[in-house]
């Protein structure tokens, strides 16, 4: 399965190639403090401030979907066979925070985006959306390689898409794990998230000019609602699973979940530990562009596409303030020196509440 297109916004930039240049220098103060979110409340968040299309149905008028639609200004949409396209979007937010004001039941659905996007490029083939909360981007990929495999698309536009909303603030908060201060992860002295809000879309194909999706991996752990698997057995099983017909040692670069949370961290590094020790250079990127929920797995995918067409080079580097956690078995952080004279693949890893595990090994 092939990645032909992609492109991507957040808080780092309009389009891949801003967020890209910003993130590879490791630019993490696109954030800012407000109080529309808690009552009451200070919070950091990674919003995006450019100019977004209109959207003339009242249905579909929700800021998700104006980020689907300059996301995908590039991708010449009309060019494909209308019967042969299928869509699959990630997300957890979708319009919650217009319905609150609108009562239009149409903006809480899950499956609005992907509602939306069939509709306003009239397709005739199939949507759907997945929401298994932070790993609701690795999954879509999943979804698309069947409707690849079964024949039953031709292409899959898969995009991963959320807004900055009350609800996953207050969520966030009530769990404890919401920073006021910039997220720092992988650190004694991390204190949790900051929550960002983007889009990435990908075409999706057989064949074709692009990059390769190699592997695919996905396990439950069915151990906690909220926290993962403090050991990581099923995080370090999906990974694995990712890698079939590969080594570990063949992995340039790993784009990390890196939440900030204690309990993501830590279950993340043992895992990460166990595979490939601290041979491959690592860092999460959200202390740049926040978590961004839904679409998190979807923007990192996108950078990782993005390093591999770089080829060579320096690696996002991780932003924490250098105080390591000594309960979490070193791993290999890149920083803002870390250099590879030959990328050739990534591994990008995303875990949701649940015990939802996931990771995509990509490959140029």
């Amino acid at each position: 399965m092939k990645i032909t297109k992609y492109n991507a916004i957040c808080n780092l930039g309009n389009n891949i190639e801003e967020i890209f240049t910003n993130a590879v220098n490791g630019v993490n103060d696109c954030f800012e403090m407000s109080s529309d979110y808690i009552s009451g409340k200070m919070v950091r968040a990674g919003a995006v401030h450019s100019q977004l299309p209109q959207i003339s149905s009242p249905d579909f008028d929700i800021r998700c979907n104006r980020l689907v639609l300059a996301c995908l200004d590039s991708f010449e949409i009309e060019k494909y066979d209308k019967t042969r396209l299928a869509v699959v979007c990630a997300t957890t937010n979708t319009g919650v925070e217009e319905f609150e004001k609108s009562q239009n039941p149409k903006h809480a659905e899950i499956s609005n985006p992907a509602e939306f996007v069939y509709k306003y490029f009239g397709l005739k083939n199939y949507y759907t959306s997945v929401s298994t909360a932070c790993s609701s981007g690795i999954k879509a990929f999943m979804i698309a390689k069947n409707l690849l495999d079964s024949n039953y698309a031709d292409y899959v536009l898969v995009f991963g898409t959320d807004r900055l909303a009350k609800v996953p603030f207050y969520g966030f908060d009530s769990l404890e794990v919401l920073s006021a201060e910039a997220t720092i992860p992988f650190s004694k002295n991390r204190r949790g998230i900051n929550i960002g809000e983007g889009t990435a879309c990908f075409m999706l194909e057989r064949e074709g000019e692009g990059i390769t999706v190699a592997g695919l991996g996905e396990t439950t752990d069915s151990y906690h609602i909220t926290t993962p698997d403090p050991e990581g057995a099923n995080a370090e099983k999906a990974i694995r699973e990712s890698l079939k017909g590969f080594s570990p040692d063949e992995v340039d670069y790993i784009n990390l979940h890196g939440t900030g949370t204690h309990a993501n961290d830590l279950m993340e590094g043992r895992a990460v530990y166990r595979i490939f020790r601290d041979k491959v250079p690592a860092s999460s990127t959200k202390p740049l562009t926040g978590h961004c929920l839904g679409a998190s797995a979807s923007i990192e995918t996108a950078l990782c596409c993005r390093l591999l067409d770089e080829g060579h080079g320096k690696v996002f580097p991780h932003i924490y303030d250098g105080c390591y956690d000594d309960e979490i078995p070193k791993i290999n952080l890149a920083d803002k020196n870390t250099c590879i004279k030959s990328i050739k693949s990534c591994l990008c890893t995303s875990f949701g509440f649940g015990g939802t595990n996931c990771a995509i090994y990509l490959k140029r």
